[in-house]
């Protein structure tokens, strides 16, 4: 429903004012980083919805009796400086035939008027330069450079006061922030002086504009300019007609025939009297002034509000793609860990070196093929072993320890493996894939990451040996053993734990485990060795889940760097609910 603006000014005015400024913050607030499919278009309706907002919704809101401003916008050579000159009877601006040309925008405005125009109540992003009455035109520059951020200001008696005209730049110019700045003054405006030409009255572009300005009610005066002698009646018959099909059959349409310039170098004034007066009628009555102010505010507000809309939207895509690439992280770097745990308990860290140094440490093979065979025969073994001298233990410790880096590290790089080839299939994620694997730690830094947190590891198992063991009666069996020994064989009953099961139950890699397992028992007892080995996996677990974790890292910060705020679309949501509601109460319903 549209709520028509009224003139009142108090409380209510300034409830909607509020809300507009509110709606404002939070948009300048909104980051639409990820080039996801309607990015580049949300952008845009952001962009243009705080254009419109600092523009020209809350300057015309905050003062309804300011001049009235109409935009002279159009196609490119359809003659909008002409026509300006002709309007003002002095050559202001500078008609170029040469294409693109990149001039700064030129506001005429009455001397008496000069106060509203020369802070920046409207385009606040526009810098003024003030041309003085009576000076010649600035002359167009040619090329592609780009536009002046610049606003110039020239005073006029020729216009009326309580009017200004704004001379903008092509709306279909080649160069594209032309186009921009073009559609930004169109949208400031309060009316349009829309120029044409009998020969490109029907290109896509202007009927696009015009199309948009029926949608939001924007008082317009299309000219239909340069048309040739004898087709005058027929040209103005079809361009009316598609008028009216757009929505804009009330907007009045003047047309100007082709013709030759008077000697002063303007059009002749009776092919623009009608027009200029037209224009001065509206200037002259007050009541008038603020009809036309109203109609084209009330229609700009609501334009805002559903572009605003659009770009909640585009917010929420925005989170939705940001929620589904952490969670190929959170998947990615959560299977790996997963995969490392199960690798350190199924057996799998029992086999090839790690095996062949526990063998050597124990005994022989034959002696495993042994335990094997007489899983019963295990105690009187051990008695044996304890009477002899334990080998030495580094060799054991180091094959464990680069057995378990290299799983670390090969179960890290699987996983970024992954989260790379997830994210390359997301569109609009390639751009933060960059930042964020940039910032992984090097292959160097991996390794000697994974061999920090497994050394970590050993010790804090060989700690807890020595505590579990300082109040045992064994303390001589333990000796003779060793701590690292005992941690080694620890170390080994934890790789062959699944799911509860320990020892001669599942015999993994010849009876190793079960040996292991005895050795533990005959020096700690059934319960305690139970305890060491879930104090010994859980440690494990949260040292690989942390080297993990900074990997990950990695990837949640550079999402976190692009700055999307997941509860955007809501306040969108929740702001724009708040200025119809101002408007609503303003209104009276």
């Amino acid at each position: 429903m549209t709520v028509p603006l009224p003139s009142g000014t108090g409380d209510a005015a300034r409830a909607v004012l509020g809300a507009l400024g509110e709606l404002r913050r939070v948009l300048e607030g909104v980051t639409l980083p990820l080039d996801i499919e309607d990015a580049a278009m949300a952008r845009a309706d952001r962009q243009e919805v705080l254009d419109q907002l600092s523009d020209y919704v809350i300057p015309r809101y905050e003062q309804l009796e300011a001049p009235l401003l109409a935009v002279v916008g159009g196609s490119t050579g359809a003659g909008k400086s002409t026509l300006v000159n002709a309007l003002l009877r002095e050559h202001v601006t500078t008609a170029s035939a040469i294409r693109p040309t990149t001039r700064r925008p030129l506001l005429v405005h009455h001397p008496d008027d000069a106060a509203w125009f020369a802070d920046d109540r409207i385009f606040p992003g526009l810098a003024r330069v003030t041309v003085a009455p009576g000076s010649p035109p600035t002359p167009a520059v040619t090329g592609d450079g780009g536009v002046h951020r610049e606003l110039e200001l020239r005073a006029s008696s020729a216009l009326p006061r309580g009017l200004a005209l704004l001379d903008a730049p092509d709306i279909d110019s080649v160069v594209t922030e032309n186009r921009q700045l073009a559609n930004q003054l169109l949208a400031a405006a309060d009316l349009w002086v829309f120029v044409t030409t009998a020969a490109r009255y029907g290109d896509a572009i202007p009927w696009a504009l015009l199309t948009e300005a029926a949608d939001r009610r924007i008082v317009v005066a299309v000219v239909l300019d340069r048309v040739p002698h004898g087709v005058s009646a027929e040209v103005r018959q079809d361009l009316a007609a598609r008028l009216d099909e757009e929505g804009l059959g009330r907007a009045p349409l003047f047309v100007i025939s082709e013709t030759t310039m008077a000697e002063d170098g303007l059009l002749p004034a009776d092919d623009v009297a009608a027009l200029q007066g037209w224009l001065h009628g509206i200037a002259a009555d007050a009541g008038s002034r603020a009809s036309v102010a109203r109609q084209t505010l009330g229609g700009a507000v609501d334009a805002a509000l559903a572009r605003a809309s659009l770009v909640g939207e585009g917010a929420q895509h925005q989170t939705q793609t940001l929620v589904r690439l952490a969670g190929h992280v959170d998947e990615a770097y959560a299977q790996a860990h997963h995969r490392i745990m199960s690798a350190t308990a199924d057996g799998a860290m029992l086999r090839g070196e790690v095996l062949a140094r526990w063998q050597e440490f124990v005994g022989t093979g034959d002696f495993f093929r042994s335990v094997e065979a007489q899983v019963g025969r295990v105690r009187d073994r051990i008695g044996n072993f304890f009477r002899g001298r334990p080998a030495p233990t580094e060799q054991v410790e180091v094959a464990i320890e680069t057995g378990l880096q290299t799983l670390l590290v090969a179960e890290a790089e699987r996983a970024a493996a992954e989260v790379d080839h997830l994210w390359r299939r997301e569109p609009g994620a390639r751009g933060v894939l960059a930042a964020a694997t940039a910032a992984l730690p090097s292959e160097e830094r991996l390794i000697d990451d994974a061999a920090a947190e497994v050394r970590g590891w050993q010790d804090d198992l060989l700690g807890m040996v020595r505590r579990e063991g300082a109040d045992k009666r064994l303390t001589a069996r333990m000796l003779s053993f060793g701590v690292n020994g005992l941690g080694i064989a620890l170390m080994v009953v934890m790789f062959a734990s699944t799911a509860g099961l320990t020892g001669a139950e599942i015999a993994i890699a010849g009876g190793t485990a079960v040996v292991a397992q005895k050795l533990l028992e005959a020096v700690f007892g059934d319960d305690a060795v139970r305890k060491m080995t879930a104090a010994a996996r859980h440690d494990l677990h949260a040292r690989a889940g942390a080297l993990l974790a900074e990997q990950a890292d990695s990837y949640r910060h550079a999402l976190s760097d692009l700055g999307i705020d997941a509860g955007a679309t809501e306040r969108i949501a929740g702001a724009i609910t708040a200025v119809r509601a101002a408007r609503r109460a303003e209104a009276g319903l």
